[in-house]
């Protein structure tokens, strides 16, 4: 006889009976029913599969990785795909998940791999007309649209695929779960038969997900554990560019990124990320002021990118915080720390805070760059071009040493910068002969530093200073 329960859709909780309520998250209105069947709780114990050991000093060297071709896709896995590997590609709807996808399986079919594109979304002439607009017309990858998973796998069986993609694990459904497609039951039984025929088989297997409102990927962070390269693919509607951000990677580091930039003919590489993102800054113009140079590191890239602030007097009992790309609490953080130990007070002023291009960072290290642009808005003093900023600020005011300096250095002067603001005790094992060092130990000293004053502040702006 089979039992009912009910599962959070959001967390995965497990109830006996419905609510409005989930007791664990506290989301409404997302208990599921779902019928469990005898036996299929736990495993049967009457029958055992042989199974062989292997020995781990067999392995000479490292299991080669299957290269896509495209060299960002490839950095972003950790130096390309491992056979028998289950990744999930997650994304907000109309980013570039599909071209993407698309794109990597038609590179690896130039390249002579076996793959196969299956879309649950889409119909085949769908997705031809895609691949005509990126070019890929021509490529001889096989395409089928399919939601039937069981169906899917056992069609593929016997195809010794290489790679194959699946879009998306919403659609997709198992006969032998009663649940509807895209719920919490589905999700985890459809990833399970997915991670088997890909250990199995020595399959690479894509899977595109869904978001929800909240920017998390559909379905309970237990399909994320199950598989073993979660991604991120990131990025503004108004911008052209796209990151694709590694959540998890059980064969490489995490947080590492690839950018590409969408064209009208897909999605383009873009090789050097650190020029992308700083933009026009070598123009010096005069009147950009507030807008200072950070060395940052995604994964195991060093990115230079751009820190803009503006500081503006504000007609409000209460000015206005308003931060893009970065942390909030770390900007009120830094405007108390000027406050008490610079004798800079911004309590009347709007602040708005950016970073260029719409990158997101989080790391401490980017404490001095966003100093040094309020400082620079405040007094309507641009910093020269080829100045470089980057470390961490404690509450007593002190700048803290920050890791992988000589990453940002070296990155810093093959762009062409030369001098860079760091903390006093950061260790550099050779500095570069062709960039200028300033250490500072304390917050006061990047106030007086040549580059705040080296362009005398209009009366309005002294005025404001010493408001």
């Amino acid at each position: 006889m089979s039992a009912k329960r009910y599962v959070c859709d959001s967390c995965g909780a497990v109830a006996s009976k419905w609510s409005g309520q989930c007791g664990a998250c506290g989301v409404w209105n997302e208990m599921r029913e779902e019928v469990v069947r005898p036996g299929s709780g736990k495993a049967s114990l009457r029958r055992t599969e042989e199974f062989a050991l292997s020995d781990m000093r067999a392995w000479e060297k490292d299991p080669d990785r299957l290269m896509t071709g495209i060299g960002e896709f490839d950095r972003a896995c950790g130096g390309g795909l491992v056979a028998g590997s289950l990744l999930l590609i997650a994304g907000d709807p109309g980013i570039g998940k599909s071209t993407l996808m698309l794109q990597t399986a038609s590179h690896l079919r130039r390249g002579g791999r076996n793959c196969a594109y299956i879309s649950g979304e889409e119909s085949v002439s769908q997705i031809r007309l895609r691949a005509r607009r990126l070019g890929l017309e021509n490529v001889d990858l096989p395409l089928a649209a399919a939601t039937h998973l069981e169906a899917i796998l056992a069609t593929l069986e016997s195809a010794n695929v290489d790679v194959l993609v699946l879009d998306s694990i919403q659609t997709m459904w198992l006969r032998s779960v009663d649940a509807t497609a895209g719920s919490l039951l589905q999700m985890r039984s459809c990833v399970q038969a997915m991670l088997e025929f890909a250990k199995r088989t020595n399959a690479v297997i894509l899977l595109v997900g869904h978001i929800t409102k909240d920017g998390q990927i559909a379905g309970p962070k237990a399909i994320e554990h199950m598989v073993d390269v979660v991604m991120y693919f990131e990025g503004e509607r108004g911008h052209s560019f796209r990151i694709l951000r590694v959540l998890k990677n059980r064969h490489g580091a995490i947080d590492e990124i690839g950018v590409f930039t969408m064209e009208p003919h897909g999605l383009i590489e873009v090789s050097n990320p650190s020029a992308f993102f700083l933009g026009d800054m070598g123009e010096n113009d005069e009147d950009a002021y507030g807008v200072a140079a950070f060395a940052t590191i995604e994964g195991r890239r060093p990115l230079l990118t751009q820190v803009q602030a503006l500081v503006a007097r504000s007609p409000l009992a209460t000015p206005r915080r308003a931060t893009v790309g970065c942390n909030a609490a770390r900007l009120a953080m830094i405007l108390a720390v000027m406050d008490t130990h610079c004798s800079v007070s911004l309590h009347a002023h709007d602040i708005y805070l950016n970073i260029a291009g719409g990158l997101q960072i989080g790391e401490p290290a980017m404490d001095l760059a966003m100093a040094a642009a309020l400082f620079s808005s405040l007094r309507r003093t641009p910093l020269p071009s080829d100045w470089v900023f980057f470390g961490e600020i404690s509450l007593s005011g002190g700048v803290r040493p920050i890791p992988r300096a000589q990453a940002r250095i070296k990155e810093a002067e093959k762009l062409g910068f030369g001098n860079a603001v760091i903390p006093v005790r950061t260790e550099i094992p050779k500095e570069s002969s062709g960039l200028r060092i300033h250490r500072i130990a304390h917050l006061r000293e990047l106030n007086a530093l040549e580059p705040m004053r080296i362009t005398p502040a209009p009366p309005q702006a002294r005025r404001m200073a010493e408001a």
